[in-house]
């Protein structure tokens, strides 16, 4: 580690307002910033520590919604009885992220800002088109994600919260690296209102909506029909875990075991 300086922001606007003077990084459950430090893939002068901004945690419903705080832990969000009576597929993906230790300090917000291309919780937000509150305005799910560790967040600019329309039906499945227990692929099946929507995490270099798999689901909502889906290779991640082939075979295998577990 080298040496920074840390801030400790006691609300949004004073975490803001020295983002804005330092040029810093914001610090949250520091899971994958504090592990970019080390291996210098991340040099920010100072840190703006968020975890002593109490209006960033909480969990409720509102409406036809669950709204999550940015600072709330994934193990709160996996134990939460709203969530899990409203939303349990999000509950379940939250229980499976990382190990325990992971689960106690990782938040929902420092994933989506990180937005590692593997990680589970932006499958949730595209899928269930969640809208990504922040200081200054509010952004859908299909303008936030950008790219490989590229959101439309400002350097400035915090996530305060995000709000999750409650689905019909919904399910997340994900064909996990088992050292790293990051999606090797991640699928995010959600039936809605206003259509189908899915969307894939770990296969590519970011997240993103899989619209073969959107078309047929939305004619037919079951596993067969997501099986029948011949997805192409074309931008997959190719490492030693597997081909571009090998994960767009395994889009279709695990959005057919999303849509069973879905019901």
């Amino acid at each position: 580690m080298y040496a920074f300086e840390l801030t400790r922001a006691k609300t949004v606007a004073e975490a803001a307002a020295a983002l804005a003077k330092s040029g810093g990084k914001a610090l949250a459950g520091g899971q994958s910033l504090i592990g970019a430090m080390k291996l210098r893939l991340a040099q920010p002068g100072t840190l703006v520590d968020l975890s002593g901004i109490a209006e960033l945690k909480g969990i409720k419903k509102e409406g036809d919604a669950i709204v999550i705080g940015a600072m709330t832990r994934h193990a709160d969000v996996a134990a939460s009885a709203v969530v899990k009576a409203a939303l349990p597929a999000l509950a379940a993906l939250a229980e499976g992220i990382g190990d325990r230790q992971v689960r106690n300090m990782g938040t929902l917000g420092g994933s989506l800002a990180n937005n590692d291309p593997a990680a589970c919780y932006p499958a949730a937000v595209l899928a269930l088109g969640a809208t990504v509150h922040t200081n200054k305005r509010k952004i859908g799910a299909d303008e936030f994600f950008r790219g490989m560790f590229e959101t439309a967040l400002a350097d400035d600019e915090l996530i305060t919260a995000v709000s999750f329309p409650i689905p019909e039906k919904a399910a997340y499945v994900k064909f996990k690296n088992p050292a790293s227990r990051f999606a090797l692929v991640g699928v995010f099946v959600a039936k809605t209102s206003r259509g189908v929507r899915v969307a894939v995490t770990g296969a590519a270099s970011a997240v993103f909506r899989a619209k073969a798999l959107e078309d047929a689901l939305g004619k037919s909502f079951t596993a067969d029909a997501a099986k029948s889906v011949k997805m192409s290779a074309t931008g997959m991640n190719a490492d030693l875990h597997g081909s571009p082939e090998y994960r767009a075979h395994l889009i279709s295998v695990v959005a057919a075991r999303a849509v069973a577990a879905a019901g």
